[in-house]
């Protein structure tokens, strides 16, 4: 194909509205909290979870030109523009962080992104902090030359992701009082609370240390929106270390829950959301007769 529009998505037939479904779980029934599972994982086979929603306004916009973006030696975020490239014959380049990595062999989730055809420049940690600032991205785009290439952010989120992501709120609709996901960059967050009725709130556990997400969020809605939209909140307690860490008391809980319900539990956004929610049903965060939604926006890799 030429370029990417409607049609072009349309054809890759995603799963949408994404299924709903009740789990039975006595540590969160003994407290008088339903947990509903949206289950975003099963949008599309390769553009897994919240990387449709973001993703798809921008491919629109980029009608055939080249999309660059940029992520770490892991980002979900670059195999989903990768794979989105492959199966709509789009150009893509991903700008990694990590200049060391360009000396080493491949590991499985840059090696998928070369697979599906997206050329990878890797940039020192320093260019990449400043990545944002225009003479800085103007010098990265000459680099690869794609001076004219749409420019996607790290894990997606900008303007168009977040209006695109209003949609999971107007899905969930009335089916929950509160709507729950694991946040990295913040825009799902942003378009789901945008999106959801009023009565009803969006809780945010991010998965980065740091405590700059409030900020980031409230200025893409702006972006976005042109100032804040719905009821939201975040807790920073459940990062277990920062991004992609982990402890033996979470994956002891991922293995629990899977052999539990059967889901295979992705441990860097999805493991932390799940842990977060029992911890505060068990703290008394959730009146009794609280339905939560917990959004599932992935699936282990590989």
């Amino acid at each position: 194909m030429t370029g990417t529009d409607i049609r072009g998505l349309a054809a890759l037939r995603p799963r949408l509205p994404s299924p709903l479904r009740e789990v039975t779980d006595g540590r969160f029934e003994r407290h008088g909290v339903r947990l509903l599972l949206k289950r975003d994982d099963l949008i599309h086979p390769e553009l897994v979870g919240n990387k449709w929603r973001k993703l798809a306004p921008n491919l629109d916009a980029a009608d055939g030109r080249t999309v660059v973006t940029f992520g770490g030696a892991y980002s979900n975020h670059l195999r989903a523009t990768a794979a989105a490239g492959r199966l709509l014959g789009l150009p893509t380049v991903g700008v990694v962080r990590g200049q060391e990595l360009a000396e080493l062999p491949l590991n499985p989730s840059l090696a998928r992104c070369a697979a599906d055809g997206m050329r990878l420049h890797f940039v020192d940690r320093s260019t990449y902090r400043r990545k944002a600032q225009p003479e800085t991205l103007a010098a990265l785009l000459r680099a690869v030359e794609a001076e004219d290439a749409v420019v996607v952010p790290e894990g997606g989120s900008n303007a168009r992701a977040v209006r695109g992501c209003r949609a999971l709120g107007k899905e969930l609709g009335e089916h929950a009082d509160v709507a729950a996901l694991a946040c990295g960059t913040g825009g799902t967050l942003a378009g789901l609370a945008a999106g959801l009725p009023a009565g009803r709130r969006a809780l945010g556990i991010p998965v980065l240390k740091g405590g700059f997400l409030a900020d980031d969020i409230r200025r893409l809605q702006e972006r976005a929106f042109g100032g804040r939209r719905g009821t939201w909140s975040l807790d920073d307690r459940f990062h277990h270390g920062g991004y992609a860490r982990t402890t033996p008391g979470l994956d002891a809980f991922a293995d629990d829950f899977e052999q539990r319900h059967g889901l295979a539990v992705e441990r860097v956004y999805v493991a932390k959301l799940l842990y977060a929610l029992l911890a505060l049903t068990e703290e008394g965060a959730f009146p009794r007769g609280t339905t939560l939604a917990a959004v599932v926006t992935g699936r282990p890799f590989p």
